[in-house]
């Protein structure tokens, strides 16, 4: 009996040296929070109630949020104006885990859009996430005046009631943030001046 548990026990050990003596693949590193790890949900998870949600402008103006009013947005629109042209971010706010992938399809307005999300750690948050140029055609499902449904796969439904703010926030985005504002005022400043007089000479 013990000639095999010695030979069992010299193989084990030629095989931990072989595991020690072949150089290791780099890893790419990510910072996480472990605390942030062990809340990631293992089970699909249920579609919230959005009866009450509605949107709402950002303290900032650079984005709108989906969601109870006083609770953390169930979904984010946020515009980026740092690039050229100007990106659209769509924030779904359910945790993922990282470097998952998935496809977010929203329909409504006669169509469906389906936008590439990854899991990414933002501001101690674990989110997915997406950027697309804010002209991409895609992004029309949100500028329509139906109500929408954006599913994530194992982060359950939104439904979304119709709403004029998703559609004004993209066009808003589109034309680089505060063009619209700066010609609409150039527009009322336009309509109160009064007019001029002629320079001509009246006829004696």
């Amino acid at each position: 009996m013990a000639r095999p548990l010695i030979a069992a026990a010299l193989t084990a050990l030629m095989l931990l040296a072989a595991c020690g003596s072949g150089e290791q693949e780099p890893v790419e590193a990510q910072r996480f929070s472990l605390e942030a790890a062990r809340r990631m949900p293992s089970e699909p998870l249920l579609s919230p109630d959005t009866k009450a949600a509605g949107w709402t402008v950002t303290a900032d103006g650079q984005a709108i949020d989906f969601g109870l009013t006083g609770e953390k947005p169930m979904m984010t629109l946020a515009c980026d104006l740092r690039a050229a042209p100007a990106r659209l971010l769509v924030i779904r706010h359910v945790t993922g885990r990282p470097g998952a992938k998935a496809l977010f399809p929203v329909i409504g307005n006669g169509t469906i859009s389906r936008f590439k999300l990854d899991a990414a750690l933002h501001g101690g948050e674990w989110r997915w996430e997406g950027a697309l140029p804010a002209s991409d055609p895609s992004l029309d499902v949100f500028t329509g005046p139906n109500s929408l449904e954006a599913t994530l796969p194992g982060g359950g439904s939104l439904q979304i009631a119709s709403s004029r703010i998703p559609g004004e926030f993209i066009n808003w985005c589109r034309a680089g943030g505060r063009v619209q504002r700066v010609e609409a005022a150039e527009k009322a400043t336009d309509a109160k001046a009064p007019a001029q007089p002629s320079s001509a000479r009246p006829a004696r």
